[in-house]
C-alpha cells in the first residue's frame, strides 16, 4: 500500500485517478478545492488547500510515498495559462520542500510528435479554444521539467482523445514521445485506462525524470 498526496481529485482525470487508487487499497490525501465532492471512504482524507501553498502543500506532502498531480486550473478559465505555469512551479517547490522525491504528473498531448519534427499542438485544426491550456502545460514539461533533477518526475501524456465513457480494459500500449494510433489511425484511450496506468507507475516505477505515452 503507497500513501500518497492526490492534487486534484475531483476533476475529470483526478476522479479516475482517485477511485484506480482506493480500489487498489493506496491511501490517499486529496487536495481539492471543494471536498464535498470526494467520495467517503476509509483510505482517504479530504484536505481544502490552495496548491498555490507551498507551504502548506509541503506539510501536507511530508512522509508520503508520492504526490499525483491533476492539476489543471479550469478549461474556461481566462487566466489558465499564466496559473498552469505559476503554479506548476509552486507544486514542484512544495515536493521538493516536502521530501517527497516522487511527483506523477497529469500530462498534456500536445507536445507529442505525430510526425517527424512536428508536434500535435503544431498541427493544422488544433482545436484554438483550448490552445492556452495546451500550451501552458507543454512549456511546464519543455522548459521546466526537463531542467529539474532534484525530484524523480514523470510527465504522462494521454493519448490524442480521451474516452469519458470507456471501460477498464487494463489493456493498451505505452510509449515515450510518439503520439500512439490504433489500427485504424485513432489515438485514443479511456480515462480509466489511464489511470490504470498511472497507478501502475505509482506502483512499479518504470519512468523517471521523463514523459511517456498511452493508447490503445
Amino acid at each position: 500500500m503507497k500513501n500518497v498526496v492526490l492534487i486534484g481529485a475531483t476533476g475529470f482525470v483526478g476522479s479516475a485517478i482517485l477511485n484506480e487508487l482506493l480500489n487498489r487499497g493506496h491511501k490517499v490525501t486529496a487536495v481539492v478545492r471543494n471536498t464535498s465532492k470526494l467520495p467517503q471512504h476509509a483510505n482517504l482524507t479530504a484536505v481544502k488547500e490552495d496548491v498555490a501553498d507551498v507551504d502548506a502543500i509541503a506539510e501536507i506532502a511530508k512522509g508520503k510515498d508520492a504526490i499525483i498531480s491533476a492539476y489543471n486550473p479550469g478549461w474556461t478559465n481566462p487566466n489558465i495559462a499564466k496559473d498552469t505555469v505559476v503554479n506548476y512551479q509552486k507544486i514542484i517547490a512544495a515536493t521538493k520542500k516536502s521530501g517527497v522525491g516522487r511527483l506523477l504528473i497529469v500530462g498534456g498531448a500536445g507536445t507529442l510528435f505525430v510526425a517527424h519534427g512536428l508536434r500535435a499542438l503544431e498541427t493544422d485544426g488544433f482545436p484554438a479554444e483550448i490552445m492556452n491550456g495546451v500550451i501552458s502545460l507543454a512549456y511546464v514539461y519543455l522548459n521546466i521539467l526537463t531542467k529539474e533533477n532534484d525530484i524523480d518526475w514523470v510527465f504522462f501524456s494521454p493519448a490524442g482523445e480521451f474516452d469519458a465513457d470507456g471501460p477498464r480494459t487494463g489493456k493498451f500500449r505505452l510509449g515515450k514521445d510518439d503520439m500512439l494510433f490504433d489500427a485504424d489511425g485513432k489515438s485514443h484511450i479511456s480515462v480509466k485506462d489511464y489511470a490504470v496506468a498511472m497507478v501502475d507507475e505509482l506502483e512499479k516505477p518504470a519512468h523517471h525524470k521523463e514523459r511517456f505515452t498511452i493508447g490503445y
